[in-house]
């Protein structure tokens, strides 16, 4: 009986360790595929969750494939700390072995990543200086013409998705100390803004924005993702 328990033991270590493997194995053939796919500099991290990883490679079905790619260029615009996650993916293991896409797909592909707010000031009109999250809101300061007149300001701005990229638009405005009053119609006409980041990779489309300390922390969604459609 000890010999069968002391068998039985030694044949589960043997199995978790094959399916650790496996498992590291199977992450570096992501990343090295993502890397190529999207011409990236360094292959990205990922991580398959769910345990066994084997149980999951027969089914052909995985829970989610975490990728973490960090910076990304696309569209003019380089963000930093792009992360995907793929939830529900079903990926036959013949089509897998074979590197067929046409069966390889991902219920939902989940991208968060940052935008600098040097970035976001790139795309915004002249006189911007600095742009900065505040208590009340994102802070847009700068020296702004109202009636012809250059006149020291700070906007606090929204952030929104559109079909068009991240749009910024003033709602209200705070003269500088001693200045005088602006009114905040012409502000809206001369500072609305857009960055052209539309989607993010796998065809992720902007859902939220969110203003941090460093920038922009955005995300997008995408559902249904076929492999085989991607470029």
């Amino acid at each position: 009986m000890r010999a069968l328990l002391t068998l039985i033991v030694v044949l589960a270590i043997a199995l978790i360790v094959g399916d650790r493997v496996a498992v590291v194995l199977a992450q570096n053939e992501i990343g090295r595929k993502v890397a190529a796919e999207y011409s990236l500099p360094h292959q990205p991290g990922v991580h398959i969750g769910g345990i066994p990883f084997l149980t999951q490679a027969v089914d052909g079905t995985y829970h989610d494939i975490d990728i973490r790619v960090g910076d990304w260029s696309g569209q003019h615009i380089t963000v930093h700390n792009l992360d995907v996650t793929l939830t529900d993916v079903s990926a036959p293991l013949s089509d897998v072995l074979h590197d067929r896409t046409s069966n390889l797909v991902a219920a939902t592909a989940t991208a968060t990543a940052l935008i600098p707010y040097d970035t976001v000031q790139g795309f915004a009109p002249a006189g911007v200086k600095t742009i900065s999250n505040g208590p009340d809101g994102l802070h847009v300061t700068g020296t702004f013409s109202v009636e012809g007149i250059a006149v020291p300001a700070t906007v606090v701005v929204t952030v929104a998705p559109t079909g068009n990229g991240i749009e910024v638009t003033p709602v209200s405005v705070q003269a500088a100390a001693g200045g005088p009053a602006l009114p905040l119609a012409p502000l809206r006409r001369t500072l609305t803004f857009t960055v052209p980041l539309q989607r993010l990779p796998l065809g992720a489309q902007l859902t939220a924005i969110t203003p941090g300390a460093d920038g922009l922390q955005v995300t997008a969604v995408a559902h249904d993702v076929h492999f085989s459609n991607l470029p």
